[in-house]
C-alpha cells in the first residue's frame, strides 16, 4: 500500500450526467490540492443502470473539467476504500447539495473512515445556482427534451440530445395540422 498523500483527492460518484454541480465543486477544490482525482464509479447496480457507459461518463467528464490542469478523470469498477487506497490518496471529497444528503454521507464517511483509517473525508458545498442540480433530475429533464444548458457543460449536453433524441426522419401523413 503506498504512503497516504493528504494533497491528493478522489472524488467519486457516477457522475451519470456530470453536472455544473459536480464542475464547480472540483473547481473550488483544485486550489487546495496538487491533485484532484475524479474517480467515475461503474456502478452496475445502481437503480436501472447508468445512462452513459463508464468510459463515455470519464470522457464527458474529462471535457467538462478540461480547463483545471490539476484534475484527472479515472474510472474505478472497485470498492472505493480500495481504490482511495492503490492510488494513496489522503482525501475524498463528497458533495453536499442539502441538509437531506448529510444523513447518507455521514454514514458513507463513517465507513470510509472505518476501511481506510488514514483518509479523510471533506465536505463541500456547491454554489447556492447548482445547490438544486442532481444528475437525476438532469437525466429526466434531458430524456423529456428540457432544456438542461445551465445544468451541463455543452459536451454533455450534446451527448444527452444524441441519446435520447435522435431525429426521427419525417414520413408523409405524420401532419396532422
Amino acid at each position: 500500500m503506498p504512503p497516504v498523500n493528504t494533497r491528493l483527492a478522489v472524488y467519486p460518484g457516477t457522475f451519470d450526467p456530470i453536472t455544473n454541480g459536480h464542475a464547480d465543486l472540483v473547481a473550488r477544490a483544485a486550489p487546495l490540492f496538487e491533485r484532484i482525482v475524479v474517480a467515475v464509479a461503474e456502478s452496475p447496480n445502481k437503480g436501472k443502470g447508468p445512462g452513459f457507459t463508464m468510459q463515455e461518463r470519464i470522457s464527458l467528464a474529462r471535457l467538462a473539467l478540461a480547463d483545471l490542469p490539476n484534475v484527472e478523470v479515472r474510472g474505478f469498477d472497485s470498492l472505493l476504500a480500495q481504490f482511495v487506497s492503490e492510488i494513496g490518496a489522503g482525501v475524498i471529497i463528497r458533495g453536499l447539495r442539502a441538509v437531506s444528503d448529510f444523513e447518507y454521507e455521514f454514514q458513507l464517511a463513517s465507513m470510509n473512515r472505518h476501511l481506510i483509517p488514514n483518509a479523510e473525508t471533506l465536505f463541500l458545498t456547491p454554489a447556492e445556482q447548482y445547490s438544486f442540480i442532481s444528475s437525476s433530475l438532469v437525466r429526466e429533464i434531458g430524456r423529456l427534451g428540457g432544456d438542461i444548458s445551465g445544468f451541463v457543460h455543452p459536451a454533455v449536453q450534446q451527448a444527452m440530445r444524441q441519446r435520447w433524441h435522435k431525429k426521427q426522419p419525417e414520413t408523409e401523413g405524420d401532419n396532422y395540422a
